[in-house]
């Protein structure tokens, strides 16, 4: 058994192409194979205990509770806390649950988002798991981390305090998938404590192992509200957030609005009111209740003037945290939005081109391959360097409109389990383009390359953040990305993901 903090199942490049890891031949996390602990449990008729994941205070983590709310914990299965239990009820839905005692909004907006699209929600929450006569305790369910997919195993034993759930909670106290989903991203997060505080990206990419697109709300782009409906079409899941404010998180505006708090996308709709067209975005606060008091809320006059049909359809005056606003006031009190898929066609208008997605592991080793930004010119060429060769657009693709075609991804791994202990380097990214004069080059490029030519592309800034990302729009030619730490001489391991519209050839 590894050490603890250790992460013990990362994906190497001879896994993905052996088939483990893949969407549909998820790995075994932990090498916990669910059909076989399940049979042994119901052979020997016991019900199974998770010692990866053992019902402690451990598996708690530091942090969430109080010393003396920590003595009080009990670890119950479903059928001692109910007598009735059920994995759901009348399906899943984002109205089923709300947050607990952890800071994870930021897992369960995203939770809210999966809810609509079925088939990743089947992925994540493998459907036909029951508390009938097979039961014998034990649970799996699936998500993307960093670069495969794994099947993660629980026992159902959960963490309560006077025979009550203490993190998320169903409303209907017979049902248990939320809290038994929630468990089991604890556990590759480390811990429950490892869970607290997040972004819905983070979450997002994990629930779907797509593509993330981020979109500054205070810089919009002119298209956001065709991109936002096109992005409800094509099967995304977005996710947002508030600003932290001047006072701490989770403090209630007078409009209702949390700070520092991540919401749910989980509709737009254009409607006409007194003949003027209102762009409308629908959003789902993870706590269950609390909120917009503004234009467009639940109680706001201006839906009587809309079509009887418009407000049929939209208007719910009841506090399950699920609220219209416009999307002026969208972007005014929201800091940024999130859009995640397992591939960015909504950036199209034109439906029928298809992106191209490839993965691409690498590894910035101190001494060697780890030669810092373009400030240290010296010892940058030592960077990992992947040459890209763009084909011309195919004609259903191209399009007389100037837009992106391709996004590059720099997502670092962590060499930790706990989430809490994984310390993130700044990362960033360039590209350049090879010129004529360096296309019979061959191996990697010297630092002659990269004095002689500046970057046609290349991350705003470098964050200490899990991923970073740009979209581009590059003309067809070759071209050389190189991904970076901030400082030479850090060692990490890193995954490239390059999702192209064109026709494109590494090395």
């Amino acid at each position: 058994m590894a050490s603890p903090g250790v992460c013990m199942s990362i994906l190497n490049a001879r896994k993905m192409k052996d088939g483990f890891g893949t969407f549909t031949n998820p790995e075994r996390f932990n090498n916990q194979d669910f059909e076989q602990l399940k049979q042994y449990c119901q052979i020997r008729q016991v019900r199974y205990i998770d010692e990866m994941f053992p019902p402690d205070r451990r598996s708690i983590g530091e942090g969430v509770l109080s010393p003396s709310d920590l003595m009080r914990v009990t670890w119950n299965r479903p059928r001692k806390i109910v007598s009735n239990p059920c994995f759901e009820v009348d399906g899943i839905s984002r109205f089923d649950f709300g947050q607990g005692m952890l800071g994870n909004c930021w897992i369960l907006s995203s939770i809210g988002a999966l809810t609509f699209q079925s088939v990743i929600l089947k992925q994540v929450v493998p459907p036909e798991q029951r508390f009938d006569e097979d039961y014998c305790g034990i649970f799996h369910f699936r998500f993307w981390r960093f670069g495969k997919w794994v099947d993660v195993v629980i026992d159902d034993k959960l963490p309560t305090i006077d025979g009550n759930l203490i993190f998320v909670h169903s409303k209907n106290p017979t049902e248990f998938w939320p809290a038994l989903l929630e468990k089991a991203y604890a556990k590759v997060c480390g811990s429950y404590s490892d869970m607290n505080a997040g972004t819905p990206a983070e979450a997002l990419v994990d629930f779907t192992g797509g593509v993330h697109i981020c979109i500054d709300l205070k810089e919009p782009p002119k298209d956001l509200w065709e991109m936002m409906c096109r992005a409800g079409q094509s099967k995304s899941l977005m996710g947002c957030g508030t600003p932290q404010g001047e006072t701490s998180a989770n403090t209630v505006l007078p409009n209702g609005i949390v700070q520092g708090h991540a919401y749910a996308v989980t509709g737009v709709k254009t409607t006409l009111s007194q003949g003027q067209q209102v762009n409308l975005v629908r959003l789902w606060n993870p706590w269950g209740e609390g909120e917009w008091k503004g234009d467009w809320s639940d109680t706001s006059m201006l839906w009587n003037t809309v079509s009887p049909e418009d407000r049929e359809m939209c208007l719910k005056k009841r506090d399950d945290g699920e609220f219209w606003m416009p999307l002026e006031d969208f972007c005014r009190f929201y800091s940024d939005l999130d859009i995640c898929c397992m591939c960015p066609e909504f950036l199209d208008e034109n439906s029928s081109c298809h992106w191209k997605t490839a993965f691409y592991e690498g590894r910035w080793v101190a001494g060697t391959t780890a030669g810092g930004c373009m400030n240290d010119l010296d010892s940058f060429c030592t960077n990992p360097q992947y040459r890209v060769k763009i084909d011309e657009l195919l004609s259903g693709c191209s399009s007389k409109k100037v837009e992106k075609n391709m996004l590059v991804s720099l997502m670092q791994k962590p060499d930790k389990r706990n989430r809490r202990l994984v310390k993130n380097l700044h990362i960033g990214l360039y590209v350049f383009e090879v010129t004529e004069e360096f296309k019979t080059q061959r191996g990697k490029f010297s630092a002659s390359f990269f004095s002689r030519n500046r970057p046609v592309a290349q991350t705003k800034t470098y964050l200490n953040g899990r991923e970073v990302m740009e979209l581009l729009m590059l003309k067809p030619g070759e071209y050389l990305i190189v991904p970076t730490t901030f400082k030479p001489n850090e060692t990490a391991s890193f995954i490239l993901t390059i999702v192209s519209k064109a026709e494109t050839h590494v090395q």
